[in-house]
């Protein structure tokens, strides 16, 4: 599925009220948000297609989702990330739930499932963990706690700067405190027992740090997320893109593909437009990236204002997420006759994630110390009308972008053997894992291509290949990213506003929207974000 116009076949005009910079779901939300109130807008996408990482990629008669693999409270019409997505598609996605036992944690040999509802969720921990209990509901307790303090943290990022320094101290507060944790130092106040603590992280993964790395804020509001269980898009994943899209072309608004910005124009200090690499200038009365944050400030802004504005500084303390291996599978056979489920599998060699992880970056020769495994064929329940009689599987695990230099100056598709027999021995040990949870798939498997760092930075424009743009550590939240930046004019938007994650990304293409708009003409998306109490 291709979402957007290419620009050879584009009508672009001189001007426009917003220019949006990538095609994400931040960018795309935005530019709904935008469009709906009157705004023209034009989202400029480098890639043959728009979407971020919730585009899919169709190879030998299968097709797959490169960053969507489930998404939480969709189902809850009052929830606040179902209201906007109503809002950004006119009601057109729809939502499939996966089955109720969404997550299952494989610690070694032993398992642990992740049931959808707080309370049937404690009452399965403490079946495992009956020593516990008390830990287990003073974990779930701060888990709420902190996801309830970080809606004022993310909301003053709107701010213009005199608002921030006068109200910030004062919101988020409680947030802040716990991204100064990590997660595995929260966890040892609440219990000793090191194999809850390590279950109780299961989905670590998901935002791309190891417990004795990652803040105990960002953790807490994942799990937060997905306590009610997971859902999938039907029609896959490019049903999200394909549906704002069309809220954007109905509001006179464009998206535009294999349109890669080279730069941004600023005049008096203001930006007022970009040039694109084949030498086009498009004018706006603002510039939205979302781009992330380093591609930005090192890559869009000249240099000159760059040190002007003193954008290095910003970024000093930052640094870029994790690189990412995935394997994609094709399978001859329907969802039933491969007996699989909707259930993601998170299969870990024991409790020890940090010393596991801390060992594969010294020698990624060794085991693989977090695979993660989506269904997504089963998860749609459209797919077996699509793509009669097959079936796909994702596969995915941490790599470095430091493994990969020597092929950097290479072409995507054109690396060498060398670079093709790596692939070759990561996905046959990925395969072998996969065998052994699943026996009854090996023989069934009809096509496998692997990804990696080098595929990512191809597709993503990443520069060090990273999956979730800047590292969710402490740093990150304490330089406390705006959505508007230095350089009058110009707002960003995206995961390195917020934090990585679906649910995650279309907040921050909302708060980016209130920004550009004003809280007097953006307060019914003020509103739209505002938590609803349930009706009795």
């Amino acid at each position: 599925m291709i979402i957007g116009t290419n620009l050879k076949k584009a009508k672009l005009e001189e001007s426009y009220d917003c220019i949006i910079i990538g095609s994400g779901l931040g960018g795309l939300t935005c530019a709904a948000l935008l469009a709906k109130k009157g705004k023209k807008v034009l989202v400029l996408e480098r890639h043959y297609t728009a979407g971020g990482f919730t585009h899919v990629y169709s190879r030998r008669g299968y097709e797959w989702d490169v960053g969507l693999h489930y998404i939480g409270k969709v189902h809850k019409k009052e929830s606040t990330l179902r209201r906007l997505f109503d809002e950004i598609t006119d009601s057109e996605l729809k939502w499939q739930k996966m089955e109720p036992h969404y997550d299952n944690m494989v610690l070694g040999e032993e398992e642990y499932h992740y049931v959808e509802g707080t309370k049937n969720f404690i009452k399965k921990m403490k079946e495992y963990f009956p020593k516990e209990e008390k830990a287990i509901d003073n974990y779930i307790n701060l888990v709420k706690k902190v996801t309830r303090g970080a809606s004022g943290y993310f909301i003053q990022k709107t701010f213009p700067k005199w608002a921030k320094v006068m109200l910030s101290p004062f919101m988020g507060r409680t947030f802040l405190k716990y991204a100064s944790k990590t997660t595995g130092e929260v966890l040892s106040t609440l219990t000793s027992n090191k194999k809850l603590a390590a279950v109780l992280c299961g989905q670590w993964g998901d935002y791309g740090l190891p417990p004795g790395q990652s803040p105990f804020s960002l953790h807490a509001m994942i799990v937060d997320h997905y306590l009610d269980g997971g859902n999938y898009p039907i029609g896959g994943g490019s049903k999200i893109a394909e549906t704002i899209e069309k809220v954007i072309n109905k509001f006179e608004g464009q998206v535009i593909t294999n349109a890669p910005v080279k730069e941004i124009l600023i005049e008096n200090n203001r930006a007022t437009g970009v040039i694109l690499e084949n030498g086009q200038k498009l004018k706006a009365k603002d510039i939205i990236s979302d781009a992330g944050l380093i591609n930005t400030y090192n890559h869009l802004i000249p240099s000159s204002y760059s040190e002007k504005l003193g954008l290095k500084k910003i970024l000093k303390p930052l640094s870029s997420s994790m690189g990412h291996y995935c394997l994609y599978i094709g399978l001859k056979g329907t969802t039933e006759e491969l007996q699989l489920k909707t259930t993601n599998q998170w299969i870990y060699l024991d409790e020890n994630h940090d010393k596991n992880i801390e060992n594969f970056l010294k020698d990624p020769s060794g085991d693989i110390p977090l695979i993660y495994i989506s269904f997504p064929s089963a998860k749609d329940p459209t797919w077996n009308s699509r793509y009669p009689g097959k079936s796909t599987i994702e596969m995915i695990t941490l790599s470095s972008f430091d493994w990969f230099k020597k092929w950097e100056g290479t072409s995507w598709n054109k690396r060498g053997d060398d670079y093709n027999d790596l692939k070759e021995e990561v996905s046959q040990k990925l395969l072998k894992t996969l065998y052994k949870k699943f026996p009854q798939l090996e023989g069934k498997i009809d096509f496998y291509e692997l990804s990696t760092p080098l595929s990512t930075k191809h597709f993503s424009n990443y520069q060090r290949g990273e999956l979730y743009g800047l590292n969710h550590d402490f740093e990150r939240f304490s330089v406390n990213i705006s959505t508007r930046s230095p350089l009058k004019n110009l707002y960003l938007t995206g995961q390195d506003v917020v934090t990585c994650g679906i649910s995650a990304v279309i907040i921050a293409g909302a708060l980016t929207s209130i920004s550009v708009l004003g809280y007097l003409k953006g307060l019914d998306i003020v509103d739209l974000i505002t938590p609803k109490k349930r009706k009795k």
